[in-house]
């Protein structure tokens, strides 16, 4: 078994770069569909989450072209008249952004079936809310036989009601509203970095969508769209993952291609830890000096607190001065990532959807397995932070949302290498 394997004591240095979000790319391949032609996405992610989107495209009919530079990718998706309206589980199963395919496809062809989504294992995502959406404006949704099976006229525009501002959720339905007849309106809407960037890459296309950014998105449907080129938003996630490893290990890095505006609340968060924040035009860095404090964390819904930093917080916490607590109101198995990282010396307990963190001046290094892509860059600053070695498995995780990160940490002097595990069998 493959296994990142990290040596700890290393202080962070130097400068890395954050390309587009994987919370943003998938959705606007996905939005490829609404338009016949040639539409370019740019700034993608060289991850495996993408690669996966490009073979759904091309299984749907599309020629998905590659321009590879290193970490940075562009895709050209050229979208036949009539695409297939069937994504298969073989795919679908892999990823949880596959589920975006379901608004255009229903919106363009009429039909949908899409193999019910697989992904990172943090917990219940009921698609009741997209489901709901979906069918106000004329849909009927049935599942069979592990896939979602969707099929309507010309969908018509609702007033749409969302119990909890679901980035999937506001989505699909917005993907399916831009071409339904007549106005829709989406009421607590998400507003994440990524939905607007899905917005503004659907009004490059034509479509009519106010409020963007808001809680309230109004859509007046259009008869068709066209293709565009269009560049992805930075990655938060990442940006927001480099700040916490820097802090955790007392480092300065400077995050260029980072929208510091997308982090306020986690940048605050570390300056009151004591934490050095700068901002700059293309960016922002970020120093810690000596031992980090302790602060609360409570994941919410955008502005808030992201819960795809939690488990990058923990790991800072736990070798910072104090007590925290850590409240997770997204995704209950979130806290898988705290039984493993115990098992490197963390005091961390949980109960339900709270968990205190005991911060101590270091950990120690121990075989411990990835549960999701974000749990598993969290044991990765965990193992930065610990004596001697930690081997941190189920590396193909972290693949599906950060780019050759073993090599971009040596970049700024860690010792990290991507090796065949001594402990952990097949």
């Amino acid at each position: 078994m493959q296994v990142l394997q990290v040596t700890g004591g290393a202080r962070l240095s130097g400068e890395v770069r954050v390309v587009g979000a994987k919370n943003s790319v998938l959705k606007l391949m996905a939005a490829a569909l609404l338009a016949p032609g040639e539409t370019t996405i740019g700034n993608l992610p060289a991850i495996s989450d993408v690669s996966i989107m490009h073979e759904l495209l091309a299984r749907l009919g599309c020629t998905v072209g590659e321009n590879t530079d290193g970490m940075i990718d562009s895709v050209r998706i050229d979208v036949p008249d009539h695409p297939l309206s069937e994504a298969p589980y073989e795919l679908v199963r892999r990823i949880r952004g596959s589920i975006n395919l379901l608004g255009p496809l229903l919106t363009r062809t009429g039909r949908a079936r899409v193999a019910l989504p697989g992904g990172d294992a943090i917990g219940s995502r009921p698609l009741d809310l997209h489901f709901a959406g979906l069918e106000r404006m004329g849909a009927e949704i049935t599942t069979s036989h592990g896939y979602i099976v969707a099929e309507a006229g010309r969908l018509t525009g609702a007033q749409i009601w969302l119990d909890f501002p679901s980035v999937g959720a506001t989505e699909n339905i917005l993907t399916a509203a831009v071409l339904a007849k007549g106005t829709t309106v989406i009421d607590n809407a998400a507003r994440e970095p990524e939905i607007v960037d899905l917005c503004r890459m659907l009004v490059s296309m034509g479509a009519q969508i106010g409020g963007v950014g808001s809680s309230t998105l109004e859509i007046e449907g259009v008869e068709s769209l066209r293709p565009t080129r269009h560049v992805a938003v930075a990655d938060r996630i990442v940006a927001g993952t480099w700040a916490f490893a820097a802090a955790a290990t007392r480092g300065e890095v400077r995050v260029r291609g980072a929208e510091a505006g997308h982090l306020e609340l986690v940048l605050d968060k570390l300056d009151r830890a004591g934490a050095r924040i700068s901002v700059h035009d293309d960016g922002f860095a970020v120093r810690c000096d000596e031992q980090p404090r302790s602060f609360d964390v409570v994941t919410l819904p955008y502005p808030g607190l992201p819960t795809d930093l939690q488990p990058a917080a923990i790991a800072m916490l736990a070798v910072a001065d104090g007590t925290a607590m850590i409240t997770e109101n997204l995704f209950e198995a979130r806290f898988m990532f705290c039984d493993e990282i115990a098992r490197m010396g963390a005091d961390v307990r949980t109960d339900g959807h709270h968990a205190v963190v005991r911060g101590k001046p270091r950990l120690s290094g121990a075989p411990v397995r990835a549960t999701d892509i974000r749990a598993g860059v969290g044991l990765v600053i965990a193992g930065l932070v610990a004596e001697g070695v930690t081997e941190v498995a189920e590396v193909h995780h972290i693949d599906r949302g950060y780019v050759r990160l073993e090599e971009q940490l040596r970049g700024l002097g860690a010792r990290a290498v991507r090796t065949e595990s001594a402990v952990f069998g097949p």
